[in-house]
């Protein structure tokens, strides 16, 4: 019974599609646009509602050490903030400086961040007594006063990987989802 019940999975294993499909980096890159519209002042229209309750700023902060490309767009060195927003139906990513608008690079994806990633990946930080004790008095005033009760900034995490061909694949995960982008190390 036990080698019937192997060779059916065996079988089903080996005719099922593959999970981890190959994907083809540069017709991804070929076939993304280059964004053609730009923000008033280069001013995040979005950001004032994301950063009114918070104390500093929600978005991950990526700091490159040398130059991106994406097409006929360079992004410099530099630290940037990372924004995730919609335009047209579509989904691109801003590099913000000093809360201005440098870049906009389109997302080639969106889903769903797996629902234990945050725990698994993102350590939790080792408190003193008294920042245990600010904390509780905190979240005991928010439980008795509701309207003081702070909203958590949304969890963020940054991966980049190096594939072949000079090209850079960055996800950036934002809250509940995560966006896909891809860029070059070399200018075509």
């Amino acid at each position: 019974m036990k080698k019937i019940i192997t060779a059916i999975l065996l079988i089903l294993f080996l005719t099922a599609p593959s999970i981890a499909e190959e994907v083809d980096y540069e017709q991804i890159y070929r076939e993304l646009p280059v964004p053609d519209f730009s923000y008033i002042h280069d001013v995040d229209p979005g950001e004032y509602f994301e950063t009114e309750r918070s104390s500093w700023s929600p978005y991950p902060l990526l700091r490159l050490t040398a130059p991106l490309y994406f097409k006929t767009i360079t992004i410099e060195p530099g630290y940037y903030l990372l924004t995730p927003r919609k335009q047209d139906d579509n989904w691109y990513i801003l590099f913000k400086v000093a809360g201005k608008v440098k870049y906009i690079i389109p997302a080639y994806n969106r889903d769903l961040t797996p629902e234990m990633f945050y725990d698994e990946n993102i350590p939790k930080p080792k408190l003193t007594f008294t920042q245990k004790f600010h904390i509780n008095t905190l979240n005991f005033v928010g439980k008795v006063f509701p309207s003081s009760k702070r909203k958590p900034a949304p969890q963020t995490f940054l991966e980049m990987t190096d594939l072949e061909n000079n090209f850079v694949s960055m996800v950036i995960y934002w809250g509940n989802y995560r966006y896909y982008l891809i860029l070059r190390t070399i200018q075509l």
